[in-house]
């Protein structure tokens, strides 16, 4: 790729921000010190951001720090963001996209916000009725792209087929030597179970299947999504949402639990000793940091939400995130999986 590849960044986003996502930033310079196909943008207050690269010189740093005047806060609504929200960091990161300024855009604030303007500036693509929030959860061989995680409550068989081409593509573009293999969630694998938009999804998929931008399994379980057979998971925001926070909530159970029966005596503090490397990769998979980024699809432009209370490391993974993206060529990817909808 000749054209380097520009993040904007939302630096005024989240909790303790800026000084988190400058954090994240001098994180991915440094993991990154030998590239030069890459540009960051940064909005935000330039006063703020110039004192949290005190200790960094940035003048042969890819780096361009954009001035606004206001941000948008944890407890603003949509409804009010689309009044106020013109001159805050946010607004002119998605705007750069538009301008031809940036590539992708990157924030940790506001998650109702970022959609609305998200939705209100890029557009959705021709033919696409909803955006889906897609996320990246471990599997046994690799890793998952899920979606939709929220961004609609209730979603028909064509809201799925579209998710499923998106997720599709968003897969190809990070993992470009890896094929994408869908499924539907679903409460059996059996073709007679489910609701009558999953059946009406299925027959279609089925169908698109044969195009070869990605293979349809069928239906997959709860209990087998992380067992690696399928890595593109497409459900409604609802049933997806519940999922996410339900792995969460079990992967934060197991490793506190371990953790204690690990230091309850002499006895289990000594066997830690002796399993430590094992139980460091263990606590690396279970790291909600490396997985920490979720992405609008279905707009005229890539959009990643990084967790609001997330720390410098979980924001560095959100930018590698957006530099993969971009670097797969996501939004051609997606045009090339939607292209049967051009004749709808």
């Amino acid at each position: 790729m000749d054209k380097k590849i520009t993040i904007a960044i939302d630096a005024m986003g989240g909790e303790n921000s800026p000084y988190k996502t400058i954090e994240g930033v001098k994180l991915f310079l440094k993991k990154n010190k030998n590239n030069n196909d890459f540009v960051l943008n940064l909005f935000g207050d330039e006063a703020k951001i110039q004192k949290s690269f005190s200790d960094l010189s940035l003048s042969d740093k890819p780096i361009n720090i954009i001035h606004t005047n206001s941000i948008v806060s944890d407890d603003e609504t949509p409804l009010t963001a689309i009044k106020n929200s013109k001159n805050t960091s946010m607004w002119n990161c998605i705007k750069s996209q538009v301008d031809g300024d940036s590539d992708i855009s990157l924030s940790a604030g506001n998650t109702g916000v970022l959609l609305v303007i998200s939705r209100m500036i890029l557009k959705m693509i021709d033919n696409v009725n909803k955006p889906a929030l897609a996320g990246l959860w471990p599997n046994e061989k690799g890793m998952n792209v899920v979606l939709d995680l929220g961004a609609n409550i209730e979603c028909n068989e064509d809201n799925l087929i579209d998710f499923a081409e998106l997720g599709s593509a968003l897969f190809k573009s990070i993992f470009p030597n890896e094929s994408p293999i869908v499924a539907l969630l679903n409460i059996g694998s059996e073709e007679i179970k489910g609701t009558e938009v999953l059946k009406k999804a299925h027959k279609k998929l089925s169908s698109l299947s044969n195009e070869n931008n990605f293979i349809f399994k069928g239906y997959v379980e709860g209990n087998n999504i992380m067992n690696g057979d399928v890595n593109v998971i497409v459900t409604d925001g609802f049933t997806g949402n519940i999922a996410l926070k339900t792995a969460e909530g079990t992967a934060k159970f197991i490793t506190n639990n371990l953790k204690k029966s690990l230091t309850k005596n002499i006895i289990t503090k000594i066997s830690l000793i002796f399993s430590y490397i094992s139980l460091k990769e263990f606590k690396q998979k279970l790291d909600p940091r490396k997985y920490n980024g979720a992405i609008f699809l279905g707009l005229n432009g890539p959009v990643v939400k990084s967790h609001g209370g997330t720390d410098p490391v979980g924001f560095y993974h959100s930018i590698d995130l957006c530099y993969k993206i971009v670097k797969g060529d996501l939004m051609s990817q997606i045009n090339k999986n939607l292209n049967h909808l051009k004749g709808d």
